[in-house]
């Protein structure tokens, strides 16, 4: 004991003899304090590396069951992997026309009304024609004057009475008239407004009473059995979008249904203003499909049978290269494993694995995050 208070007074005096040493003494501690930690991290490290190198060798007498770390793993198979090009469009026809009054003139009477199903040449409207009619009755009375005329002179020609002369004049009468009514008949078909296309009546903008004028819009036909969906693209795809390509048509105001089609169209000019250039897809016949209702494409333009595939947030890189963290079995004990991975197609959450991986590993979906080589796990 005496040795023992010997021992703490001599600690004490060389304490009190280092801290009048002055600043001097104090950087030089603290200089072998930085020395000290860099050299107590080497050996953590060359102690973490021999205690691994002896779990891998079947001792485990030693290790630390603390440092067992839980994770979720799923089995990597073979399976389909397709990658689709994303792009918003609207649905189109061709068959989807406004429809105005070729004459001038108010409207006497509106035959159809909203959602009626229309044929061709229907009559939907028709304006007052009074003026032509009067022009056509007092046309066909002059007509049929001229042709009793011309009827008489043809007979007298044919028995060699009167002159040639005679003959012509009243035929050029009577056709004359003739050609005229029948272009009045045309100008009154111009106040009937008709439909030029199979298809329900959208929406009427003609009201009776109201002064229509060539142009104005009077009625939208919409045949829903002729209806498209079309979309611009971006200059960046024209080499991997075909006619005759699958794709995908979701409508997200229909609960996202989905309708499959392919490609009829794709134009071959790109647009200046926005480097785009136009596709369409046929859609099938009813009444769920408004025109100009957002359609988004999803058109297939890679697909393999016999894919790797893996989520794409179980990806980890470094500088150079990428790979993902496999469970393996060492000596009865389940490790962590990391594998370099090459990248094929990625679409939304789903990366398809070119090289580095077998069907059959098991790929650490939950807690890969802070494994290293030969860490035990659970799962």
């Amino acid at each position: 004991m005496k040795r023992l208070v010997n021992g703490l007074l001599l600690v004490l005096s060389i304490g009190i003899m280092a801290s009048c040493g002055g600043s001097n003494t104090v950087e030089k501690k603290k200089e072998q304090i930085e020395k000290l930690k860099a050299k107590q991290s080497e050996l953590t490290s060359q102690i973490r590396t021999l205690e691994e190198e002896i779990v891998a060798l079947g001792d485990t007498s030693g290790a630390n069951t603390d440092k067992v770390k839980y994770v979720m793993v799923t089995p990597i198979a073979n399976t389909n992997f397709d990658h689709y090009i994303d792009v918003q469009g609207r649905v189109d026809g061709d068959e989807n026309t406004t429809i105005s009054a070729r004459a001038m003139g108010p409207v006497i009477r509106v035959l159809v009304k909203t959602g009626d199903m229309v044929r061709t040449g229907q009559v939907l409207a028709e304006l007052d024609a009074e003026i032509v009619k009067r022009q056509m009755d007092d046309l066909k009375v002059s007509l049929k004057f001229a042709t009793d005329v011309y009827n008489k002179q043809k007979a007298l020609w044919e028995k060699e009475v009167g002159t040639e002369i005679q003959y012509l004049t009243a035929k050029n009468n009577k056709e004359s008239l003739e050609q005229k009514l029948n272009t009045l008949k045309e100008n009154l078909d111009m106040y009937s407004i008709k439909s030029p296309i199979n298809g329900a009546i959208d929406e009427v903008f003609a009201k009776i009473g109201q002064n229509i004028a060539p142009g104005m819009p009077c009625f939208r036909v919409v045949n829903f059995n002729n209806l498209k969906a079309k979309a611009d693209v971006a200059e960046t795809y024209a080499s991997q979008i075909r006619e005759g390509n699958l794709v995908k048509l979701m409508f997200p105001d229909l609960e996202n249904k989905e309708v499959i089609s392919s490609i009829s169209f794709t134009s071959r000019v790109i647009n200046q203003m926005n480097r785009t250039f136009t596709i369409e897809a046929n859609l099938p016949a009813g009444k769920d499909f408004i025109p100009n209702m957002i359609c988004v494409f999803k058109v297939m333009d890679y697909q393999s049978k016999n894919a790797l595939v893996v989520p794409v947030n179980t990806i980890q890189k470094t500088e150079n290269n990428s790979y993902v963290v496999v469970a393996q079995t060492i000596n009865g004990k389940q490790a962590a494993l990391k594998k370099e991975v090459k990248i094929g197609k990625i679409y939304q959450d789903k990366a398809e694995i070119i090289s580095g991986l077998t069907a059959g590993d098991m790929l650490i979906t939950t807690g890969y995050q802070d494994l290293n080589d030969n860490d035990l796990i659970k799962f």
